[in-house]
């Protein structure tokens, strides 16, 4: 099946799910999988649920790392940018752990058919982090052998990957924990602490406020060194790397910034513009 057929097939199962996932159209998705092609490791799709079908659309271009913001409400993980446009039929069950854990059964184990690495969730507190933070958990607990799992030193691999960013007061129930199946997302302050991978997993922060470099003209040595400092020192500790905020307007200076961030060993593009980054990274030999 050619590749725009497929994209347009994900598009109608995504276009039937109207809020709640049902299991056949997971499971009908996981069946349509790319055969023959890879999964998109370094493509990260910043504020997900904008988009037409939340995590299909994502999954449709073969993202593997996903963004999601909630508010708790009640005992309800609400899903959205702004407390304004909350809708309690937008809960993170029914937009993202209730087609995960679907998809993950229908490909006997993995979200991409034939693919072990794990699909990077990254859950965006917006409401009080710890209180919120604890609530997560105990949604997440309901999905037993759907997420990575830190286990009283050791970390036991699944299908998915949760990462805590937004309140930074989610941190401290977190660190707390002797079990838990989400990590932490740290900032560029928490690069080399004594935090470990099995804590602080990944490394983001806003391109913006450490680099003055958009991608047009020539990329200042200085700060090509900082950002190869950052991967190199982020990696030395088994820490991934993302920065948001990175100029997302199609064209030559995007691109450009996208190879140097690459280059210089950067784990995630954060992007809104799904089929751009996908046209971007299948045209490079490498990803």
């Amino acid at each position: 099946m050619a590749l725009t057929t497929r994209r347009r097939a994900l598009t109608t199962l995504g276009a039937a799910l109207a809020g709640a996932v049902a299991l056949p159209v997971s499971q009908a998705w996981a069946g349509s999988s790319h055969r023959g092609l890879h999964p998109l490791w370094n493509a990260h799709a910043h504020n997900d649920y904008e988009h037409p079908h939340p995590l299909f659309d994502a999954l449709g271009h073969r993202f593997n790392s996903v963004e999601a913001d909630i508010f708790l409400v009640g005992d309800q993980l609400l899903i959205g940018h702004d407390s304004s446009e909350l809708d309690p039929t937008r809960t993170l069950e029914s937009l993202y752990l209730d087609p995960l854990a679907a998809i993950v059964k229908a490909n006997h184990g993995s979200v991409y058919r034939g693919w072990r690495r794990p699909l990077q969730l990254l859950v965006d507190i917006k409401t009080e982090g710890s209180s919120t933070y604890l609530e997560l958990d105990r949604h997440l607990r309901r999905y037993p052998r759907l997420f990575t799992r830190y286990a009283h030193g050791r970390i036991h691999p699944a299908p998915i990957t949760a990462v805590i960013s937004g309140d930074r007061a989610a941190r401290i129930p977190m660190e707390a924990q002797s079990e838990r199946r989400a990590f932490y997302d740290g900032r560029l302050t928490d690069l080399g602490s004594s935090a470990p991978a099995s804590f602080i997993s990944l490394i983001s922060d806003n391109w913006t406020t450490n680099f003055t470099w958009s991608g047009a003209g020539t990329f200042p040595d200085a700060e090509r060194q900082k950002l190869r400092g950052i991967t190199a020192v982020a990696h030395a500790h088994g820490q991934l790397v993302r920065f948001w905020a990175t100029p997302d307007a199609a064209g030559p200076a995007r691109d450009a910034l996208w190879a140097e961030l690459l280059a210089a060993g950067v784990d995630y593009l954060n992007t809104d513009d799904l089929a751009g980054l996908e046209t971007f990274l299948d045209a490079r030999p490498t990803e």
